[in-house]
């Protein structure tokens, strides 16, 4: 059976951030997940894992100004400074909170860059990190993130980060292999999974459209969940959707699935 992780970021929303925690590992999750440690007292989520013996699986680089728009700094030559200041608050975090994958959005497009200049500065960066966080004991995960959802995000399609993968040539650099951005971008699912096995550090899943629970779309979780077992995948298949009416009414696809927490 896959190992579920509830992000907090999607779920248990009805409720705040520090609650969570407690209501995720009532409703039978040992692992969690969410996207960024920065904006809260880590001293806090510390404790929060503690009380609950949650594992803390994965968290997001820092990403600039998120509020203000921002979507990632590692597109842009001028923030070069900014992303590798990142890339050590990251560790910083992933030892005082013990997760040991971190994953990166690398951000919008840069107007006034050429394709080819964003494509250096995005080798660059990638490569940079995957480094430093290989030395610190963390996996780097790149994440793309669907153009209807986010447009003008530098990197759209599992394709795209793979050949960026592929150009960097870093042991340490990972797809972040979210199900629900790759339905969304068209991608083949099931191809994407046993022809570059070897590149997934992560699974995010949701269904499409919509971005639901499994169950709510169009994805076929009834075999691509089985898939990912038969694979023999050892990582984690965090559940990064939106929950339909509320968190614990849209658990209930995990036992009309065959799974249970």
């Amino acid at each position: 059976m896959p190992h579920f992780a509830a992000n907090l970021t999607f779920l248990f929303a009805e409720m705040p951030f520090m609650e969570r925690f407690a209501a995720a590992k009532r409703a039978g999750f040992d692992a969690v997940e969410f996207m960024f440690p920065y904006d809260y007292n880590q001293d806090d989520i510390k404790e929060q894992l503690s009380k609950t013996g949650l594992h803390l699986v994965l968290c997001n680089l820092p990403a600039g100004n998120w509020a203000g728009g921002d979507r990632g700094t590692a597109t842009i030559p001028e923030r070069k400074k900014e992303f590798r200041e990142g890339v050590a608050k990251g560790i910083e975090a992933a030892r005082t909170l013990g997760f040991a994958r971190m994953n990166c959005l690398v951000g919008l497009m840069h107007e006034g860059l050429s394709a080819g200049e964003t494509r250096k500065i995005l080798v660059e960066n990638i490569r940079y990190a995957a480094g430093a966080m290989n030395e610190a004991g963390i996996r780097l995960m790149v994440e793309p993130v669907n153009r209807l959802d986010m447009p003008g995000f530098a990197l759209n399609s599992c394709a795209q980060v793979l050949k960026l993968l592929e150009e960097i040539g870093h042991p340490n650099a990972y797809l972040q292999f979210d199900v629900y951005h790759a339905r969304r971008e068209n991608e083949d699912v099931t191809a994407i999974l046993r022809d570059h096995f070897d590149r997934i550090g992560h699974i995010q899943i949701a269904d499409c459209p919509g971005r639901h629970q499994p169950g709510t779309g169009e994805t076929d979780f009834k075999f691509l969940l089985p898939e990912i077992d038969r694979m023999g995948f050892r990582g984690f298949v965090s559940l990064e959707y939106i929950p339909v009416p509320d968190t614990l009414s849209s658990l209930q696809w995990l036992p009309a699935h065959g799974y249970r927490l």
